[in-house]
């Protein structure tokens, strides 16, 4: 058993003064305020739950700083992130993997839902077990010390009525049935917990998503959502509906689903996605990396979807960053201050992702959660002066001390227990690109 002390921690009811938080066999046992006792931890700064990380694509982190040259659109950098794709093997993959899964941890990070599409090899032949690269990310979150939701991805066509192509090939399974035999296979464990993925209406045949829907019945299902102009144009020309009515109708919404993006709505597609209490999942550093545009996070809280946030590809991995955006691109939008509270952006950050990865006991800072602690100093550069109950507006990665993960230490002083996490990336990420030449 271990307590931790903290001047300040995030509450369900808010932020309180002078917590003590005890936590025995991964769970907080205990929350109690008081002084602190001679054999308490000190936590500096205020204590956080751990964030959750609702979206990623790890390889994707190989792609940072390296797609910004001739400018172009998400259909552009999607041919080097392709490029990144064919070349990546099951060791690349999970030294890759565990980089980026250990610069999350540095960042607050304690669950991760992983929409994962490297299935086979690179000419779409499967592995001799099929489920290695699944296994590389099993391993990778492992070492790494987070929780990961593997939401292993359907992705069955190029496009509505086109084929696989390139590297799109090691991405598919032969139909929705064998994509489900082969996920069948793969166990859930302490670490990670599988769930399941339609990549969009473009990669999945419209008969084919009830399958992978009834397939994920009780457990996380994510899907990508209208992130792009062109798949509301290419769903209403062949289907005569948007995507998220489609869904719908496919019987692939509902609160075990999460619409990731979810940027080119319809009014009636939020009202579809709230009263169907879907989640949806914002990617604000992808949308403006992309220039993908703003999604209407808080017409989507309004109309009853529970939000949260996902580095995605990974161009920052900065959870309170992202969660800051989503207050920004509705002042963007707005031209309005305070469209969110800052406890409104904290629950995004926290119960409200590890909720869509099918953890409700997760984000909170109470008796029988996960012991998940993120200690965020209030004396750095860009935190000295800050209120503590407005730091989400202020705070960043940087400014991370203390992580703790089911109650064991993983980063302490802002240093990952792994040691040097750049270095680690460096390695990775020169190996996965020396593939490409």
């Amino acid at each position: 058993m271990t307590t931790y002390w903290a001047a300040h921690a995030w509450l369900p009811g808010g932020l309180a003064d002078d917590v003590r938080i005890t936590v025995a066999d991964g769970l907080i046992t205990a929350v109690t305020t008081g002084p602190a006792e001679p054999t308490d931890h000190r936590l500096p700064g205020v204590v956080l739950p751990g964030f959750a990380n609702t979206h990623s694509h790890a390889f994707h982190r190989a792609l940072r700083g390296r797609t910004h040259d001739g400018g172009g659109t998400f259909w552009t950098w999607r041919e080097r992130m392709y490029a990144l794709a064919a070349t990546l093997t099951p060791d690349t993959y999970l030294d890759l993997a565990r980089a980026a899964y250990a610069e999350m941890v540095l960042a607050g990070v304690t669950a991760v839902g992983e929409f994962h599409y490297l299935h086979h090899g690179p000419d779409g032949t499967p592995y001799d077990d099929p489920n290695v690269m699944a296994e590389a990310l099993r391993t990778a979150a492992h070492d790494a010390g987070l929780r990961l939701t593997l939401l292993d991805t359907a992705y069955l066509t190029g496009g509505i009525d086109a084929p696989l192509a390139g590297a799109q090939r090691r991405f598919g399974d032969h139909d929705a049935d064998a994509w489900a035999a082969r996920v069948a296979a793969i166990r859930s464990d302490g670490t990670l917990t599988v769930g399941a993925a339609i990549h969009s209406v473009r990669a999945v045949p419209l008969d084919a998503i009830p399958v992978v829907a009834a397939h994920a019945t009780g457990r996380p299902l994510h899907v990508h959502l209208s992130e792009q102009r062109l798949e509301n144009e290419q769903s209403l020309a062949t289907f005569g509906v948007t995507p998220t009515r489609l869904l719908e109708d496919a019987g692939a919404l509902g609160p075990d689903t999460t619409a990731v993006h979810a940027v080119h709505l319809t009014p009636e597609d939020v009202a579809i996605l709230g009263s169907t209490r879907t989640g949806v999942c914002l990617c604000p550093s992808t949308e403006q990396d992309l220039g993908d545009g703003i999604a209407p996070g808080a017409l989507l809280h309004a109309a009853g979807s529970r939000l949260s946030v996902g580095s995605d590809q990974h161009v920052r991995t900065d959870l309170l960053a992202e969660a800051r955006s989503v207050e920004l691109h509705e002042r963007l939008a707005g031209e309005e201050r305070g469209v969110f509270t800052p406890a409104q952006l904290l629950d995004i950050l926290t119960s409200g992702g590890h909720a869509n990865l099918g953890d409700p006991t997760g984000g909170r800072l109470e008796r029988g959660a996960p012991a998940d602690l993120v200690a965020v100093r209030t004396d750095t550069p860009r935190t000295a002066g800050a209120d503590p109950a407005q730091l989400v507006l202020v705070a960043g990665a940087g400014d991370v001390d203390t992580v703790v993960v089911g109650g064991v230490v993983r980063v302490e002083g802002g240093r990952h227990v792994l040691g040097d996490v750049g270095a680690m990336l460096g390695t990775a990420i020169r190996a996965a690109w020396e593939g490409t030449r």
